[in-house]
């Protein structure tokens, strides 16, 4: 009998509701149901291949997928940059110095990028990505990424499971499979939890429900002006 994927929303719910109930502040609450869905979105990620019966070709050292533009809520940003700011000293200073050197070396490049209209559809990703501007969060040694445990969705649902190859030969390649319908149980969770918190008075440093609304490129929410805030460690 041939299997089929079908995603539990309550799996992300439970996850929110057990941060709720715990007795950690509602910053960390938050910054652990923030990454509780993300790894949950992984996990279905790992479900999905099981049931096709197929692996992703992508690769340590393969960063195609990483001059993409990365579009992420003012929530999202925020919940990045406090994983970001736990990170061990000497690690969290080198990204940091790694942001700065990269809102240099790519000032050209950005101004362009910024200038793009992400609700108009594909034609704004094929310019995107015709930029050749990779991530700030890549490191273009290793071509590794710098906070790939915090990695936004996007990252997390894009594969290719066919030849490697196509990626390098192409900048928009076909074959590719981004899959978006994880997007809504993890937003819904992610709101529901933002909403008790709103409920209760208490929802820290985030503007809800204004932030998780407010979308913009991830080079927008690492631009200089907030990098300011995220070396205040």
């Amino acid at each position: 009998m041939a299997k089929h994927y079908q995603i539990d929303d309550a799996l992300f719910y439970q996850i929110v509701e057990h941060w709720h109930d715990s007795n950690l502040s509602n910053e960390e609450k938050l910054s652990r149901s923030f990454q509780g869905l993300l790894d949950q979105v992984s996990i279905e990620m790992d479900k999905i291949d099981e049931v096709i019966g197929l692996k992703p070709t992508c690769q340590m050292g393969c960063a195609f997928c990483c001059y993409f533009p990365i579009i992420v809520t003012e929530l999202e940003a925020k919940l990045i940059k406090q994983a970001l700011s736990q990170l061990p000293k000497a690690r969290y200073q080198q990204i940091y110095q790694h942001l700065l050197t990269y809102q240099s070396v790519y000032a050209e490049k950005l101004k362009k990028a910024r200038a793009l209209d992400f609700y108009e559809g594909i034609d704004f990703k094929k310019q995107y990505r015709e930029l050749d501007l990779p991530c700030p969060l890549l490191n273009l040694e290793t071509n590794a990424c710098m906070a790939y445990q915090v990695r936004p969705i996007p990252c997390r649902t894009y594969v290719n499971y066919m030849d490697p190859e196509i990626c390098k030969s192409n900048r928009m390649p076909e074959e590719t499979v981004s899959f978006e319908f994880l997007y809504q149980p993890y937003f819904e969770a992610l709101n529901d939890f933002l909403q008790w918190l709103y409920q209760e008075g208490n929802t820290g440093n985030v503007e809800y429900p204004d932030d998780i609304y407010h979308e913009d490129y991830l080079i927008n929410w690492l631009k200089p002006e907030y990098l300011d805030q995220l070396n205040e460690k």
